[in-house]
């Protein structure tokens, strides 16, 4: 397929918008993902495998916490760290949800709100791909109401004892450490938000009472991890709480940095369907000629080409704005909610010109609009974008 990629760029050329060092951070990333994922995606799509000696070849590239500084983290821009999104998932949705988790989610949440000492203790291993963190959050019945939380962890001592269970947390059953998200019985008003505050630990999954169970049956992100989490009883230290972290604003802060990729990462599935749409377009003759010949099937590629460089040029501009400090998390929520679901229409066009062969895994289309399924539902439905965006409109909260 890359032999129709300098086609795309050269009618919208976005390279004269990027420094040298964003453009090579993308190179970088594009290799491993052309060499080392797609040749073997498929397959492992297919067999339901999680490549977990990649984890290493990423960490060793400085693609893992690349966005932060310090701790054997790379530092790089928001934009570099979009664009490294956008050529992961370009090969596919699993691998750039693996650096989300890894990165923008787990990493973040140390970064963020740990003491030094946990800073110390896990960030220069996570960020060289020697350590994987999970972030446990989303429970069974909470979806996209985490307020509703029932994961509690109460004081005993010189250890908080935590119970209770999360769902669809990615990598846990592979991760080192967990960042588990769990309400604290705090009647004294101690961390400031009266019987039920909402506080993160770390805790080594190796902990007695930590079980992760991955869930069977996916028909999506298929060559990607995702468990059940069940807590029963499990013991840490007190220095296991994140210090900087109190109420909800703690997991929404690493939500965002998460969301964030997104808007990249589904832009790169959709230039992938796009490119496979346009080179069968070109070689697939009926009747005398290449169905690219066609006014309608020019009018689908010209649609999706429109709506690939729109989606990473809104990419570009809050990447901009998220460089300067500026970026607001409904601004986030725009950019969520319109690149994936632009994303799966640029799927589900790609495969009308593919026709009956575009449902085999000779194209990566199908397997593109089965990720992005997921996509559209983690880190904040459709509708949960759309309200965010209509609060800011209003002023009201119709949550």
């Amino acid at each position: 397929m890359t032999a129709t990629a300098p086609r795309i760029d050269s009618v919208f050329d976005l390279d004269a918008l990027l420094t040298e060092e964003e453009r090579e951070w993308q190179q970088r990333a594009r290799a491993i993902a052309q060499e080392q994922i797609a040749p073997i995606i498929e397959d492992d799509f297919e067999h339901k495998h999680f490549r977990r000696e990649l984890i290493k070849v990423l960490g060793d590239a400085g693609l893992l916490g690349m966005h932060l500084q310090g701790y054997g983290c790379a530092g790089a821009g928001a934009v570099a760290y979009g664009l490294v999104c956008l050529e992961l998932e370009a090969a596919d949705s699993g691998w750039r949800t693996f650096v989300s988790v890894q990165g923008s989610l787990a990493m973040s949440a140390i970064h963020k709100y740990g003491s030094e000492e946990q800073k110390q203790r896990w960030l220069p291993g996570m960020a060289a791909g020697d350590l994987v963190g999970c972030f446990a959050l989303t429970e069974p019945q909470g979806g996209s109401d985490p307020a509703a939380m029932t994961t509690t962890a109460r004081r005993e001592g010189d250890e908080w004892v935590i119970d209770g269970a999360k769902r669809w947390i990615g990598l846990a059953s592979l991760a080192d450490v967990a960042v588990v998200w769990a309400r604290v019985d705090d009647p004294s008003g101690a961390f400031g938000e009266g019987a039920a505050a909402v506080r993160g630990f770390l805790v080594p999954t190796s902990t007695a009472g930590f079980t992760a169970t991955p869930i069977d049956g996916k028909l999506s992100m298929r060559a990607s991890v995702q468990c059940d989490v069940d807590l029963d009883g499990v013991r840490v230290p007190a220095d296991a709480l994140l210090p900087g972290a109190a109420g909800l604003s703690g997991p929404f802060g690493c939500l965002n940095e998460a969301r964030y990729g997104i808007v990249w990462g589904a832009m790169g599935a959709a230039r992938s369907c796009l490119e496979s749409a346009l080179e069968r377009s070109i070689t697939r003759e009926v009747f005398g000629k290449p169905i690219g010949a066609n006014q309608l099937t020019q009018a689908k590629l010209a649609d999706m080409f429109v709506e690939v460089e729109k989606g990473v040029l809104l990419a570009l501009h809050l990447g901009r704005l998220k460089e300067r400090g500026a970026l607001t998390p409904a601004q986030i929520s725009v950019g969520k909610l319109n690149s994936v679901r632009e994303a799966l229409e640029i799927a589900h066009q790609a495969r009308s010109i593919l026709a009956g062969d575009g449902i085999t895994n000779a194209f990566p289309v199908m397997r593109h609009a089965a990720n992005l399924e997921s996509v559209r539902t983690y880190e904040g439905t459709d509708e949960i974008h759309q309200l965010v965006i209509g609060r800011a409109l209003t002023g009201i909260a119709a949550f």
